[in-house]
């Protein structure tokens, strides 16, 4: 079992500020579910376009296709399908979700944010509805946030949806960064544990933000600018470090860790974590090559893309790290609960 914190219910009964509608409980990720859209731009299309070798592009990304949301796809539908997809496999009824999480930064329009058209269209329509901005990080962060309000007792059901179309926001004559994106959705339901599996661990997040410049969009050409050399360098340090962190908070060893899902940020990033913590490739999730980095996206598309190829069971242990821009990074254990059926 993971070691987690622990509430004092009495601390609840004394009226500290704690809505008593709900009883503290330890969360757990009770299903997940995915979107993605149909259409792709395999590499060897992209390499064409850019003037340079397919084998150029993988050998730095690892990427060979990645999906493309067409100019009438909405994010929010695309969330909105995934999220039910969560809630059904999980037998939560949407009338029961107190809280809609979505982590994205493409979301359709500047306002509304998604996360209140995500919650209508699954018809959770006495949930809260927040986005959350932390760019890659933002699914873990809202995990963070979405364990925490069960723990307190201010919620029993979250929604959580990690939703990006980067693809929208990248330069398409940029041979650094166009090969690296994709557009994709997960989404998780978080609730209380059932049985003596399934727990959501310590999760610990940080941020620097001299670092900010070095991945930024501003408002004169909305498109995405990367020192991908600065980038590689605090990824890596920063999700091993979070990792080694993580695990220890949790009360465990490497070792003890059965599977590694990091944010799908290239494949070579991917590589160096595993060498830098000799991980066995077999224990690394890695499902880069025809997804491409989705942002906010990959860490529940990595769980999703575990749990189809019979990676994770009742009780195992997943470590999950992602790095993003502002900087922004973080890790956390979670101990798998799961579907029977899945």
């Amino acid at each position: 079992m993971l070691e987690s914190q622990r509430i004092d219910p009495l601390s609840h009964a004394r009226g500290q500020g704690v809505s008593s509608e709900f009883a503290p409980s330890r969360p757990a990720i009770l299903s997940v579910a995915t979107e993605v859209p149909s259409a792709q731009v395999t590499t060897a299309e992209l390499a064409e376009r850019l003037g340079v070798s397919e084998d150029w592009i993988v050998s730095r990304t690892g990427i060979r296709a990645r999906p493309v949301a067409a100019p009438d796809e909405r994010l929010s539908e695309f969330a909105a399908r995934a999220g039910s997809a969560a809630l059904s496999r999980a037998g939560v009824e949407p009338a029961d979700v107190d809280l809609v999480l979505v982590a994205t930064l493409t979301q359709d329009e500047l306002m509304p944010n998604a996360a209140p058209v995500v919650a209508h269209a699954v018809g959770a329509d006495r949930a809260g509805a927040i986005d959350l901005g932390a760019a890659c990080t933002g699914f873990l962060s809202g995990l963070s946030l979405g364990a925490a309000q069960i723990e307190t007792g201010r919620a029993e059901r979250v929604l959580l949806i990690g939703a990006d179309f980067t693809t929208r926001i990248v330069d398409w004559e940029d041979k650094r960064t166009a090969p690296l994106f994709g557009d994709g959705v997960g989404a998780v339901v978080l609730g209380p544990a059932a049985g003596e599996v399934g727990a959501i661990g310590p999760i610990i997040l940080g941020a620097d933000g001299s670092g900010a410049p070095a991945i930024h969009i501003d408002h004169a050409d909305r498109k995405l600018r990367m020192d991908g050399p600065e980038v590689y360098r605090h990824a890596v340090a920063r999700m091993a470090e979070a990792t080694v962190s993580a695990v220890e908070a949790a009360g465990l060893g490497l070792e003890d860790v059965d599977l590694f899902v990091y944010h799908q940020a290239n494949g070579r990033i991917l590589r160096a974590l595993a060498e830098k913590l000799q991980l066995p490739s077999e224990r690394v999730v890695d499902v880069i090559e025809n997804l491409g980095n989705s942002s906010a996206a990959t860490l529940p598309l990595g769980l999703a893309a575990a749990e189809r190829e019979g990676r994770l069971w009742p009780g195992a242990r997943v470590l999950l790290s992602a790095f993003g821009a502002g900087f922004t990074w973080g890790a956390g254990v979670v101990e798998w609960g799961g579907l029977e059926d899945a």
